[in-house]
């Protein structure tokens, strides 16, 4: 390290945000995402993978399953800040530090390239470290959550928002802060907020990857490319599904098909994973999602069927990708990962709940320090064997980052 500066970091919040990472933290829940993937044995998966927004949550978890659950090499395309004296980097670049560590040491390849996923140039110095290195992969998997997206071709700044169409949608939610439940209200949104979120978080990049990635021949063949989506109960409809972001997911969804197609010459594949809901920065910001995750959570851990990111995928790819048959999907050609959460017995006891929740009883009802636990650990906090109270390097670098100005 250039300069090794040491401090003690502490959460500090902002409204839905923490300011402040701990690379130590990050690093640790690495490690403890690994130790679960190892302890499930080896998936008989891809080997060489590009995980297209690979820093944190889902993205992070694909990573982690492909290299140390079927030994693949990795590329990771991610946003993130690095640190600064004084200034912790993001979390998700002291998440992909852990990663290249533990992956060093287990002799597995692993590069990143830190950029604007939506940019050409990012597209093209992703392909050409594909060619120098790895020649093809065989598995591609998007997993972008950003809020806003520069178009590569028009230049626009599209910014996605979060409203319900045609009607004000008025329902609880909660402050994970102080756990007060109270009434939000959320008015429509226009045409042009749909048209915006549907740039932002549809299928358009997803096709634009995966078309600059066959046109350049990197892609093995029987390559399958992976992209995340949600759909969630009825409560959270109007706001989610029914939503904005349900109006990009369906597109993300359909895309699907259209990627298939242009896959068809190499015999790949795309599809659409629907996963669980989990507590993450994109989730945390969302009205409505916060109660229903705490009530969510207390069921699920009750049944003892609760996953979290890294449960998620490692199913995902060994019961569901790779099992040497066919991969199953719904009536829509979804494959359904939100298995257990959408299962009627739960989603009935979370209704039941619903209608009862208050400030007074949420604490008996629901996990709310569960989700506040979570939230925490996204950025390196609350884990178990880390030293909070020593001082930090925060002045850490990942190795051989290829960073893309814009």
């Amino acid at each position: 390290n250039k300069t090794s500066a040491r401090m003690i970091i502490e959460p500090r919040m902002r409204g839905f945000i923490c300011l402040t990472s701990h690379p130590k933290g990050c690093e640790q829940s690495v490690i403890n995402q690994i130790n679960y993937v190892k302890s499930k044995g080896a998936i008989d998966g891809p080997k060489k993978v590009l995980v297209i927004g690979a820093s944190t949550g889902f993205g992070l978890a694909s990573r982690i399953t492909s290299a140390f659950g079927s030994n693949a090499a990795t590329i990771g395309v991610f946003f993130e800040k690095a640190p600064a004296a004084g200034k912790t980097a993001s979390p998700g670049y002291y998440n992909s530090l852990a990663f290249h560590t533990q992956a060093e040491k287990a002799g597995l390849y692993a590069k990143s390239i830190n950029g604007d996923a939506f940019s050409n140039e990012v597209k093209k110095q992703t392909i050409d470290l594909i060619k120098a290195d790895l020649g093809q992969v065989d598995l591609v998997i998007y997993s972008l959550a950003s809020p806003v997206r520069q178009h590569p071709v028009t230049g626009v700044l599209h910014r996605s928002v979060l409203k319900p169409i045609g009607d004000t949608f008025s329902d609880k939610t909660v402050d994970f802060h102080t756990g007060i439940v109270s009434e939000v209200t959320i008015t429509p949104c226009s045409d042009e907020d749909i048209a915006n979120t549907v740039q932002v978080m549809g299928g358009e990049d997803w096709k634009m990857w995966t078309d600059a990635l066959l046109d350049a021949g990197v892609l093995a063949e029987g390559a399958m490319t992976v992209a995340y989506s949600y759909i969630g109960p009825d409560v959270t409809e109007p706001v989610y599904r029914k939503g904005t972001i349900g109006m990009a997911k369906e597109h993300l969804e359909a895309t699907a098909f259209e990627i298939t197609e242009d896959l068809a010459k190499i015999g790949g594949k795309a599809f659409v994973s629907v996963n669980k809901a989990l507590v993450t920065q994109a989730s945390s910001a969302i009205p409505v999602i916060p109660l229903y995750i705490s009530l969510l959570y207390k069921i699920m851990k009750a049944k003892g069927s609760h996953e979290g990111c890294i449960e998620q995928i490692q199913r995902l790819y060994s019961e569901r990708l790779y099992t040497n048959g066919g991969i199953p999907v719904d009536e829509k050609g979804r494959i359904r990962i939100d298995d257990w959460e959408m299962d009627e017995a739960v989603q009935k006891e979370v209704a039941e709940l619903w209608k009862g929740a208050t400030t007074e009883n949420l604490p008996a009802i629901g996990d709310l320090n569960g989700y506040k636990s979570d939230f925490l650990n996204l950025f390196g906090f609350g884990f178990e064997g880390v030293d909070y109270a020593a001082e930090a390097n925060e002045m850490v670098e990942i190795p051989g980052l290829i960073t893309v100005e814009k």
